[in-house]
């Protein structure tokens, strides 16, 4: 049986449209915290392929959805440059702030990457033939930001501030970053990823000559390195929040599909878009958070935006307090034209 997402990427309209949510495997579902409980801590977890595989098969078990995505963290590729990276609970990610002369030090060992390609390569193994599995990376850009900053922040001066006063240095560490997350990439589909996604999670508020350098040229680079070790798996980018910078990343990365953020007018986007692009997105996180009528009139102005191929998706992604109910009624509603909302 054909899956509904690779023929959505390759061109062709398919109805009821495929869905899957970004961060459907995660702490709203009762399964996921049991097994992470068992856990010593959240790398520990991602580095786990027994808990990491069957947390990515609970959403399409539980939901039914058209993909599981593979369970890991965009910043496991750091660890494989030497840097440690610690998850502070109330804070998140945690990391010793890079400075321009430990970009020269990284100690690369991508074999510490070993346990995601096991995670992928089982979680194929259990995923019926119609579902797709979707691995990832994070963007360089977004990945350098917290290398840079030691954390995430608001606004990513820090990090702008060292692509400005260290021009050549950022060339580099976004270069490392993109010769690392194509391997990674080149690995998970050998594996059994059907789909990959780039990650660009902090693309916006970027003027455009430094999103040129610091998302597309990485990016292009990364797309350029999985073609030519004969990787032909459809890529899935994510430029979140760039504005007008979207189409600029749409016109020059060789991508199947972009997935659109909450911000993104849907019918406008696909009128600028090349038509072999596919779109994937955009229902508001709060509103399922939400649920009752605001989650329905919610889904259906998503539904009443598409124009062709189209993945239904969030914007980003599913919150801890999301209700099952409220996913519940999004599948149905798109699958069958109405959904139990209360």
């Amino acid at each position: 049986m054909t899956q509904k997402i690779l023929k959505t990427l390759l061109g062709e309209e398919i109805k009821p449209y495929p869905i899957w949510m970004m961060r459907q495997a995660g702490r709203h579902l009762p399964e996921y915290l049991k097994i992470r409980e068992t856990a010593k801590d959240f790398i520990d977890f991602c580095f786990s392929p027994d808990k990491a595989s069957e947390v990515t098969l609970q959403p399409v078990r539980r939901y039914d959805m058209d993909a599981a995505i593979l369970f890991a963290d965009i910043l496991l590729v750091p660890i494989a440059l030497g840097r440690e990276v610690r998850f502070v609970k109330g804070t998140g990610p945690v990391l010793d702030p890079l400075n321009v002369s430990d970009i020269a030090k990284f100690k690369t060992d991508m074999s510490v990457l070993e346990p995601v390609y096991k995670t992928v390569s089982l979680v194929r193994q259990n995923l019926t033939k119609d579902k797709t599995l979707i691995g990832f990376c994070g963007g360089p850009w977004t990945v350098a930001t917290y290398m840079i900053e030691g954390k995430g922040s608001p606004t990513k001066e820090t990090a702008k501030r060292f692509a400005y006063e260290h021009p050549k240095a950022m060339d580099d560490l976004l270069m490392k970053l993109a010769d690392s997350s194509a391997e990674y990439l080149i690995e998970q589909s050998k594996a059994g990823a059907d789909v990959l996604k780039i990650f660009e999670s902090w693309a916006e508020n970027l003027a455009p000559p430094l999103f040129e350098k610091l998302v597309i040229k990485p990016t292009q680079h990364i797309v350029k390195k999985i073609r030519n070790a004969a990787i032909e798996t459809p890529i899935i980018g994510f430029p979140r929040g760039a504005g007008l910078n979207a189409l600029t990343y749409a016109q020059n990365i060789n991508v199947s599909a972009i997935a659109a953020g909450t911000d993104v007018p849907l019918t406008q986007f696909r009128n600028l878009l090349p038509e072999n692009i596919t779109i994937q997105g955009n229902l508001d996180p709060l509103a399922l958070r939400i649920g009752g009528q605001t989650l329905r009139k919610a889904v259906q102005s998503v539904l009443d935006s598409i124009k062709g191929p189209h993945i239904f998706n969030l914007g980003h992604g599913v919150a801890p307090d999301v209700k099952i109910k409220n996913v519940e009624a999004v599948i149905s509603h798109i699958r069958t034209g109405d959904g139990n909302y209360v």
